[in-house]
């Protein structure tokens, strides 16, 4: 398997897929489109559409239709996450994706109502999979998809994890403190996105239990590589700011374990969830290697 040409291939088919959901830049209220559109059109990873993609099929999903308007929608709350991440109330960062920050171009107002409008719309947009359902099973997954996608990135999910980040800024955390952080504000998305792909493609209640499972350990793993590229990256290669943890006097896992400790912790995650993944597959399923590698890659990525 060639990864690297894999992954450029899925990446630009989920581009593509962004585009058609796209708003359209048009009418009075225009400004709100193309400050949505400028971070949504940004690039980046689009991990969290790949895995519900990678995760419909690990579980042999076949109408992958229906998984399009879910994976708009979950990179649109990402993305209207990160625009508020980085408001002057927040991390205060000037820069996202290589780019200046959506509050920088186009003011501290626009980009608030733009983070508002791109949750709005991705509610709106994965509701459309009602309408791609083929039958009355699809239909109810659908339904349950839709529960996954408003639940974890709300109060007891992404939002639930910010606002205890943002309590305890400047403050030394324990690690328990730390990994609810982490647990809800990154890796809750991560689970959301996983857990959609199997739930679209029928899998079972405890199948779905397990790639929540697996969807934390990633979703841990990845925040704490991100925590180590903030000090080991630079803006050029990051295309974000920095040293920004040291700049709001946040605690991370290398503040408590340093870089090598951190690493360590980051790889054992990873590892355990592709153990687990690979339990899955093995219990009358395909696999999906592509899906393997690329929990592998996260772990050692370089931006």
């Amino acid at each position: 398997m060639d990864f690297k040409r894999e992954l450029k291939e899925r990446t630009e088919n989920i581009e593509k897929i962004l585009a058609v959901f796209a708003p359209e830049e048009q009418g009075f209220q225009k400004t709100i489109f193309q400050a949505m559109n400028y971070s949504l059109m940004a690039g980046g990873k689009r991990l969290r559409p790949l895995l519900i993609q990678e995760t419909y099929r690990l579980f042999g999903g076949s109408h992958e239709a229906v998984i399009h308007p879910f994976m708009a929608a979950i990179e649109m709350i990402h993305t209207y996450s990160l625009i508020h991440d980085d408001l002057p109330a927040l991390d205060n960062d000037e820069y996202r994706r290589g780019r200046k920050t959506s509050h920088v171009v186009f003011g501290e107002a626009m980009a608030i109502l733009a983070g508002d409008a791109l949750l709005n719309y991705a509610y709106e947009i994965a509701a459309g999979a009602f309408d791609l359902a083929e039958n009355d099973v699809e239909f109810r997954r659908v339904a349950r998809a839709l529960q996954v996608l408003t639940a974890k990135p709300g109060i007891y999910g992404m939002i639930g994890g910010q606002v205890v980040d943002v309590e305890k800024e400047g403050e030394g955390l324990e690690k328990p403190v730390l990994d609810f952080i982490h647990e809800m504000k990154t890796s809750a998305l991560i689970e959301c996105a996983m857990m959609i792909g199997a739930i679209l493609a029928g899998a079972g209640d405890e199948a779905v239990e397990m790639i929540e499972k697996i969807g934390k350990n990633v979703g841990i793993s990845f925040q704490i590589q991100d925590d180590i590229l903030d000090v080991t990256s630079s803006l050029e290669v990051l295309g974000k700011q920095t040293h920004s943890d040291e700049k709001n006097h946040k605690t991370t896992y290398v503040t408590l374990f340093g870089v090598e400790g951190a690493a360590a912790e980051s790889e054992r995650l990873s590892n355990r969830a592709i153990e687990w993944l690979e339990a899955l597959s093995k219990d009358g399923k395909a696999g999906n290697p592509f899906l393997e590698e690329l929990i592998c890659q996260l772990v050692h990525r370089e931006k």
